[in-house]
């Protein structure tokens, strides 16, 4: 296990929960804490896991997964550097309500929730923070369920690589808006569950996508062409 060091104290700077710490309070969260490195395919922690660590992506890729009473796995979401995880089981104490798996070689920093809940005591408003951030996940989880009611499988589809686009892609082309590209080490299977999907609707919808020119797909990566069709495609 790796200390937090300036590099850690970096990256959580530009993390809204933490930067309204300040820079000694900062620093004091990152020496508190933790790092590791985990490489892909390894779980973070499993579904109905105590909920005793808060979690920051540093670097790299993890993706959030929910398994059925039937044994399926389905992908809720996925989360990339400077975003936060474990919020909610930190807060009541309960065990995890996901998984976190990492889709790509990553590394993560942890702070125990004990130590979290001091800093809280010791900053107020950290505490209106993390009120915040747990507003914007109902917020994203009101939004998924309306998508689910009112938009087809393009739709969802296109809101989605657009969501992905706007949080992990590379940019590409000449074009700033358009040629961002999408390669997440997510398969098919994962990008179906986000969608919520089969894998043959979400491969026939893709290829629609693309038969428009409005993607292209190549290998792993999708290259979002055209990114105000995209919008369209996503409104209800």
């Amino acid at each position: 296990m790796e200390s937090g060091g300036e590099w850690v104290t970096g990256v959580l700077a530009t993390v809204p929960l933490f930067a309204v710490l300040g820079e000694a309070g900062i620093a004091a969260a990152a020496a508190a804490g933790s790092s590791r490195r985990h490489p892909a395919g390894r779980y973070v922690f499993h579904q109905g896991d105590p909920g005793d660590r808060l979690y920051v992506v540093l670097d790299g890729l993890v993706k959030v997964v929910f398994a059925t009473e039937g044994g399926a796995e389905i992908v809720l979401d996925t989360l990339g550097p400077g975003e936060t995880f474990g919020e909610i089981a930190v807060l009541d104490g309960a065990p995890r309500s996901a998984s976190i798996v990492a889709a790509a070689p990553t590394r993560l920093f942890s702070l125990s929730r004990e130590r979290l809940l001091a800093l809280m005591h010791e900053h107020p408003e950290l505490t209106d923070q993390f009120l915040l951030t747990l507003g914007r996940l109902v917020r994203r989880l009101t939004e998924r369920a309306a998508d689910t009611a009112y938009l087809d499988l393009g739709g969802r589809l296109a809101k989605v690589l657009l969501q992905l686009a706007g949080k992990h892609a590379a940019p590409g082309g000449d074009d700033p808006a358009n040629g961002a590209v999408i390669d997440l080490r997510l398969t098919q299977s994962d990008l179906a569950a986000l969608v919520g999907a089969s894998r043959p609707a979400l491969n026939r919808a893709l290829h629609a996508l693309a038969a428009r020119d409005v993607i292209a797909i190549e290998k792993r990566t999708i290259v979002l062409r055209d990114i105000e069709a995209l919008r369209r495609r996503g409104m209800p």
